[in-house]
């Protein structure tokens, strides 16, 4: 996963095993991950190299890996520099650094850690979203990575959006490109247009995630099930790096109120998230899962780009993707 923010898979390996168990050293990690001993030293090398692990203070001769917080500043700062050269590899980055996140908020769920808040259960998560939005003074950020809003879930929004606006606070939130086949979103988001507030989508989003005036990001700990637990993250560095995350995908999202079209490749944005996919190898169902539709109009969306590109399987589909320059930070 962290490969596509330049680390060795052996280097990821290291550095997660160092989470999980920062007691151990070079030859019992070896022994707990599996690898040889001179694997793991030059995984560290590396990972010193990085600035993803430092010498122990408590244990002389002993390297600690520095925290997702801090790492994950560090290696996002790498990748912005070369954002111009290496789109496609940050896309790929930013739901591997949310990713970690949660995962690390998982593993160690009884740990205080600097920075971070753990919420267990909806109820606490509803409660803490009620008291971050009513702080709120400058502008609310949101992911929404559905495809469909529950009138539940609208009904409960409501009043709180209500009163946000109503004090001024600007609030900016995307959308999956498919929420405009749901009548029922596209009346929400137009009712959040028409009192100020603004309304992109996206073909993909990396994580759900809500930002309030930039100090502090509720971010749910499983995106398979929102409602089971949320991390509150509060430090300097992942905030920065959230907030540059959000402005890169509200740069390339597409206000609601323009209907979507082809890009020079001749391809929407939700098409050519498809055909990159495609290129992966994944199946219907992770394309679906990926643009939030359902796993038939992924094996249309699929069927379609094939046919367009006169593929008779998804291999050659990426091949001649490439050669058609459907897929931009590709090598020919």
């Amino acid at each position: 996963m962290l490969t596509t923010l330049g680390l060795q898979a052996a280097a990821e390996t290291v550095y997660r095993g160092m989470l999980s168990r920062p007691d151990l050293g070079v030859v019992a990690l070896a022994a707990e991950l599996g690898l040889a001993e001179d694997a793991v030293r030059d995984a560290l090398d590396e990972l010193s190299e990085m600035c993803l692990v430092r010498p122990s203070a408590e244990s002389a001769g002993r390297m600690r890996a520095v925290s997702p917080d801090i790492g994950m500043e560090i290696l996002m700062a790498r990748q912005q520099a070369d954002l111009a050269a290496q789109q496609q590899r940050l896309e790929a980055s930013r739901a591997a650094a949310a990713q970690l996140i949660s995962e690390y908020a998982e593993l160690r769920p009884a740990t205080a850690e600097p920075g971070v808040e753990q919420l267990v259960g909806l109820d606490r998560i509803r409660d803490r979203l009620v008291t971050f939005t009513r702080e709120a003074r400058r502008e609310v950020l949101a992911f929404s990575p559905n495809s469909h809003l529950p009138q539940e879930a609208i009904d409960a929004a409501r009043p709180l959006n209500a009163e946000v606006l109503g004090r001024g606070v600007r609030m900016r939130t995307i959308y999956l490109d498919s929420v405009r086949n749901s009548r029922l979103s596209i009346d929400h988001a137009n009712w959040l247009a028409s009192l100020g507030g603004q309304v992109r989508t996206a073909a993909t989003l990396p994580t759900r995630m809500i930002i309030f005036d930039g100090t502090a990001a509720v971010i749910p700990v499983s995106s398979d099930d929102t409602a089971a637990g949320a991390v509150v993250l509060t430090g300097q560095g992942t905030l920065s790096a959230l907030c540059a995350l959000f402005e890169t995908e509200w740069a390339g999202a597409l206000p609601l109120s323009d209907v979507p079209v082809a890009g020079p490749s001749g391809l929407t944005a939700q098409q050519s998230m498809a055909v990159k996919l495609l290129a992966r190898g994944l199946t219907d169902e992770a394309i679906a899962k990926r643009l939030d539709v359902s796993p038939r109009t992924a094996r249309r969306i699929a069927t379609d780009l094939m046919e367009r590109l006169g593929a008779r399987s998804r291999f050659e589909a990426g091949v001649l993707a490439v050669q058609k320059d459907w897929l931009p930070g590709r090598s020919r």
